[in-house]
């Protein structure tokens, strides 16, 4: 197994925990230094609040662990590509790698533009992505 598939797994570790209660099954862990440093999943329906997506959780809680807004030394694992909005704060934090299972062909940040996260990062996708793919898929299919 490598470090990716690793750190993707401890991300669908909280995707299932979202999916557990309601929320759209997204989880995601911040890296720094081979060490899980912030862990989150979707809680926009437990918070009511349209933006507290899974990445959103994990960058605050990181910058948090850290002491500082730039994330550039950390890596974010997320079990579905980045929204534009989610996208647009890996770029203000600077995160250096985003690492993501499946796509989002219908909301994904590369449905805009690859250019919306920080120059400087590095992006890997199709991580686990049929697991991550299945998931959700499950999800919306219970809820219809």
């Amino acid at each position: 197994m490598t470090l990716n598939e690793k750190y993707m797994r401890e991300a669908l570790r909280e995707a299932q925990l979202a999916a557990d209660k309601g929320e759209v099954p997204v989880g995601a862990v911040v890296v720094h230094g081979n060490r899980i440093i912030a862990r989150a999943h979707n809680l926009t329906e437990t918070l009511c609040d349209a933006t507290a997506h899974a990445e959103m959780q994990a960058i605050t809680a990181a910058a948090n662990f850290i002491g500082g807004k730039y994330l550039t030394d950390c890596t974010l694992y997320v079990t579905v590509e980045p929204c534009p909005m989610c996208a647009g704060a890996c770029y203000w934090a600077q995160v250096g790698q985003v690492v993501y299972g499946a796509a989002d062909p219908k909301r994904g940040y590369s449905l805009l533009s690859q250019n919306l996260l920080h120059p400087k990062a590095q992006v890997v996708q199709g991580i686990l992505a049929d697991e991550c793919g299945k998931l959700m898929s499950d999800f919306f299919k219970k809820k219809r």
